[in-house]
């Protein structure tokens, strides 16, 4: 075969892989980031031996080639593990209910539920436990529990003597952008506002970890395995690393950037969030809305990087492990409403077209909307009242971000940061 042959040959084979939606690792090549998890691997978890490690993960504690961390611990000679520590949705990140403690098969050992019975590590747990490793993917929001579940463990560590080693990994939404008010005090410490700060924060659980320490006194001995490669622009499908599933109705980086827009509303359970259908945080709707009112109401305030359609929608009671009557709002009924599409995630600024949605479903349903249940979600009273009182939502978001609890908070999550 001749040169011209080949270079023709291979041109023409580059043409029908881009047609087909498939590209060579050449011409594709993605940024490759590896995580904490990957990098205390390579040492074949050397910094562990002589511990009597427990192990705080679920499903996603996985490596660069998607092998998980409870199986690379048992099999490496270094690490003598006592017990397994699960968050909410469980080790397998399933369940959408409390979680019962049970017992891992292919150990034998304890899988103690930290979203049951308890959510703080007791020192009966802790029995025979010297180094905590704590290893989950969090999504980069305020009320999404797993930065809960990291700060109780490191309370509990300071109690009983433990050391705690964090195994960083990317924010998915990338580490620049934060936004959102900080919780009223009487929040602070509820499972969904553990620390003061705003909605999305911007940060990897390696950071969070340093901000517990530093700012907020819980000082235990401490110490974080950071990611390689990863910078604070990337977000997690431009990082190279495998997908998987954070929680049952967290499927793809689109759906955890507007998880701190369409999630402020979760707590009035006259709405549905879409749980239960194809698209959670997609959706939003409820059989009493005027989709084509609201779908025009949105259209007109110029939410940047989203495009609102008018759909309609049918929760099923039914959830992803075909376990069927989970309390989703409204199963099998016709729900009218709006389908929420990132067009530029560069540009989409979550927490405040959150806000607008607020805005937008009060003055489409005044007698039917409520925000009386919101307060954990959303977390600072004052801006439902200023919703309730329909004060511009420009001016909203301009308060909070001169609020001097925001401000305190920029600096103390700056002075945390390890990635550029």
């Amino acid at each position: 075969m001749t040169t011209g042959n080949t270079k023709l040959i291979t041109l023409l084979m580059s043409v029908i892989l881009m047609t087909l939606g498939i590209t060579s690792t050449h011409a594709a090549a993605k940024p490759k980031v590896v995580t904490g998890l990957d990098v205390m691997q390579r040492d074949d978890f050397a910094a562990l031996k002589g511990k009597k490690v427990g192990l705080v993960t679920n499903h996603s504690g996985i490596n660069i080639q998607g092998e998980h961390i409870l199986d690379l611990m048992h099999a490496s000679e270094n690490v003598q593990l006592v017990g397994i520590f699960t968050p909410e949705h469980g080790i397998r990140g399933t369940a959408d209910r409390h979680v019962d403690s049970d017992v891992d098969e292919a150990t034998g050992l304890p899988i103690h539920s930290l979203y049951g019975k308890t959510r703080k590590p007791t020192a009966e747990m802790l029995d025979g436990v010297d180094t905590l490793v704590f290893d989950i993917q969090d999504i980069g929001a305020r009320f999404y529990t797993y930065i809960a579940t990291l700060g109780m463990c490191m309370e509990a560590a300071k109690e009983n003597g433990i050391k705690v080693y964090v195994l960083d990994r990317p924010n998915p939404l990338g580490g620049t952008d934060f936004d959102g008010p900080i919780q009223d005090e009487e929040l602070v410490g509820n499972f969904t506002a553990y620390v003061p700060m705003p909605t999305t924060h911007g940060m990897t659980v390696g950071e969070i970890a340093v901000l517990f320490k530093q700012t907020h006194g819980i000082d235990c001995e401490l110490e974080v395995v950071q990611c390689e490669g990863w910078t604070r622009g990337m977000l997690f499908d431009e990082t190279g690393l495998p997908w998987v599933n954070p929680s049952p109705n967290m499927r793809s980086v689109n759906e955890e950037i507007i998880y701190t827009m369409v999630a402020l509303t979760e707590g009035n359970k006259d709405i549905s969030v879409g749980r239960g259908t194809d698209r959670p945080f997609e959706y939003l709707g409820a059989p009493w809305v005027d989709g084509d009112a609201l779908t025009a109401e949105l259209r007109s305030r110029n939410l940047p990087g989203i495009w609102v359609m008018r759909t309609t929608f049918i929760p099923s009671g039914t959830d992803i492990t075909g376990r069927k009557n989970y309390p989703y709002q409204f199963i099998d009924e016709v729900c009218q409403g709006v389908r929420f599409v990132v067009t530029d995630r560069r540009a989409v600024r979550p927490v405040e077209a959150g806000t607008h949605m607020l805005d937008a479903l009060l003055k489409i349903h005044p007698e039917r909307y409520s925000t009386e249940k919101l307060h954990k979600l959303v977390g600072a009273k004052w801006v439902l009242d200023s919703l309730n009182a329909r004060e511009p939502v420009a001016d909203i978001v301009k308060r909070w971000r001169e609020d001097p609890k925001f401000k305190a908070f920029t600096e103390a999550r700056q002075n945390v940061l390890f990635y550029e």
